[in-house]
């Protein structure tokens, strides 16, 4: 039996996951501790003005987002939505954009274990923090091993959680502008040097900010093709990820602005505890702490999820080893979650043997990858949909809107997120890290790859 058959005969995933779990899990992708604690270092850099600048992310992710939603429709069998990559620009692109995400979420594993762990700490301070880390990866290691449905209950009640905590704190803080002199509150947006306190510089600078807390809506791509109706899924989510943005990131930071002068805003701290202590809502700390541990545990919870399924898709392609392919008696790609678990453990190790050099390089080196990833995405979509329009124009149920211009616009823009991140003292590193990643990867195409792969059929 040759590669091609072996590829062939990979086996299927099962279809645990129900849609409740993918709607969820879609709307919990995009709510993190860069909405809960992050914002603030956006805030004290941009003013109010942020509100614009998440604005501006959230319609390039929108345009991702409704980008794979148009793919996923007409080709409902690929899996993983790296794979569009391969569909519309060849085997290296199917290479490259599967191992840099896989990449990606295993260093945000590694990141999400120790934030988590940093949080626990404060509780037992006896634990080292790398220890704790440790058992959090290893948990959500094992509710992963465990089943898919596992895996998805648990994000549906993390991202639940997160939902419910974002729609309480924006219902009661409308309602506390209305009773507190509303008129006066609202002035906070301009009260300080104006709205675009640092001008339009400031506020374009923000965005290459703002984007990285936006991204992860991706996964209910990936989590749709172990549901029933994977391709009816994605369409009705990608859908109503614009009234996501616009309510949990604008609508919250919004409503911050207006109940906390944001020159009290610092980085490092919670804009939603200080909103809340000016609320005079008691226990707000322990609340917020709660909140941020369950998003913490929420992302790692995902990043364990999607590595494996994406390691599972490059293996079926012959991009990874074949022996990664295989499932266990519950349809679940044990050897592939082990594989990234593993890793992303040896990442945490680092971060106490070598935490300036190995692991500072690891987190930066994955700082633009997920704009690589979606540029790549974006480039795939215009060539399929203009193979589409010519052959088969009837499995366009979904469309990205104002095509080409609005797929144009957004390849343009996310190269200049990363043109800008080159000359921002502090984005400077992770861009030239990310890139030299990029090029490891295609290298190893080059090496291992090239002219190997199985024809790539539309």
């Amino acid at each position: 039996m040759d590669e091609l058959d072996l590829i062939g005969a990979s086996p299927e995933l099962g279809k645990a996951l129900r849609t409740r779990h993918v709607a969820m899990i879609s709307i919990g992708g995009i709510i993190g501790a860069g909405l809960f604690v992050g914002s603030s270092a956006a805030i004290a850099t941009v003013g109010p003005a942020i509100i614009v600048s998440y604005t501006l992310a959230g319609l390039v992710v929108l345009m991702v987002m409704r980008m794979l939603g148009e793919m996923a429709v007409a080709y409902p069998k690929v899996g993983a939505f790296t794979e569009f990559a391969r569909l519309g620009l060849g085997n290296w692109a199917g290479f490259t954009n599967g191992w840099l995400y896989w990449y990606f979420w295993v260093i945000v594993a590694a990141v999400e274990a120790i934030a988590g762990a940093k949080i626990i700490h404060e509780w037992v301070p006896d634990i080292p923090v790398w220890a704790i880390g440790c058992g959090l990866l290893a948990l959500m290691t094992g509710v992963n091993l465990l089943s898919t449905g596992s895996f998805g209950e648990f994000e549906f009640w993390f991202a639940s959680i997160k939902v419910a905590a974002i729609i309480a704190f924006i219902l009661f803080g409308a309602i506390f502008l209305f009773g507190h002199d509303p008129v006066g509150h609202a002035q906070n947006l301009v009260a300080d040097r104006g709205f675009a306190p640092f001008g339009i510089t400031a506020v374009l600078s923000g965005v290459v900010t703002v984007i990285f807390a936006l991204v992860g809506a991706e996964i209910a791509t990936i989590a749709a093709a172990e549901s029933p109706e994977p391709a009816r899924t994605i369409a009705n989510m990608t859908g109503s990820v614009v009234v996501r943005i616009l309510l949990f990131y604008i609508g919250s930071i919004g409503i911050i602005l207006m109940i906390v002068p944001w020159g009290q805003i610092h980085s490092g701290e919670s804009p939603f505890t200080l909103a809340l202590q000016v609320m005079n809502v008691s226990l707000a700390s322990k609340l917020m702490t709660f909140v941020v541990l369950t998003a913490v545990l929420s992302c790692l919870n995902s990043a364990i999820y999607v590595t494996s399924r994406v390691l599972f898709t490059l293996s079926a392609k012959g991009d990874a080893p074949m022996a990664l392919v295989k499932l266990n008696s519950r349809k679940v790609p044990a050897r592939a979650i082990l594989f990234g678990a593993v890793l992303s453990l040896a990442a945490v190790i680092s971060s106490v043997i070598s935490a300036d050099k190995v692991f500072a390089f690891l987190v930066n080196a994955s700082g633009a990858i997920m704009l690589v990833v979606y540029m790549i995405t974006a480039l795939a979509q215009i060539r399929l949909r203009l193979h589409l329009e010519k052959s088969a124009p009837e499995r366009l149920a979904v469309r990205v809107w104002l095509f080409p211009a609005a797929s144009i616009f957004a390849v343009l823009a996310m190269g200049g997120v990363i043109v800008a991140m080159t000359m921002i003292p502090d984005r400077a590193i992770e861009a030239w890290s990310s890139l030299i990643v990029v090029g490891v990867v295609l290298a190893l195409y080059a090496i291992f790859r090239s002219g190997r792969g199985q024809p790539v059929q539309r």
